[in-house]
């Protein structure tokens, strides 16, 4: 079981360095891939990057909210989640106090129950990677070719 980070990452960046085997990389380009992304053959499931994230975006693949039956997220008011076909807009800072600006964002309402579980498959479709369903990607992402743009 690998980890995967949802929609709800607004790319703190503590995953990143917390991961003991550097396989979480900015998604991009940013309005295409708007999170960070898990290797998911790379992983070594020990967790690190999930206490460290400000946000609660990352779960156990099998405990990802609105995966195989889990139930949907249900926001407590005033989280974000950041989707391509969003066009809302966040601004705020790593944890290297860097600015983080995101156009692909919606505010969420107390309450709002939301699906994490398309998180899943783009996180292996991000990497190329077989996904766990056995169905082929809807779009191939860069993986590590990223770091480099």
């Amino acid at each position: 079981m690998t980890y995967t980070i949802t929609s709800l990452c607004l790319r703190y960046k503590a995953c990143v360095d917390a991961c003991p085997v550097d396989v979480i990389v900015p998604g991009e380009p940013k309005e295409e891939w708007p999170w960070f992304y898990i290797d998911p053959i790379g992983c070594i499931d020990c967790g690190a990057c999930v206490p460290v994230c400000i946000y609660d975006a990352i779960f156990a693949e099998d405990e990802v909210p609105g995966y195989r039956g889990n139930p949907l997220y249900r926001a407590m008011g005033g989280e974000f989640i950041s989707l391509p076909e969003l066009d809302g807009h966040w601004e705020g800072e790593d944890v290297n106090g860097k600015l983080v600006v995101l156009d692909t964002t919606r505010q969420l309402e107390a309450g709002e129950e939301v699906d994490l579980a398309p998180a899943v498959n783009l996180n292996f479709d991000y990497f190329e990677a077989p996904r766990p369903d056995g169905t082929e990607p809807e779009k191939v992402g860069p993986g590590y070719e990223a770091v480099a743009m």
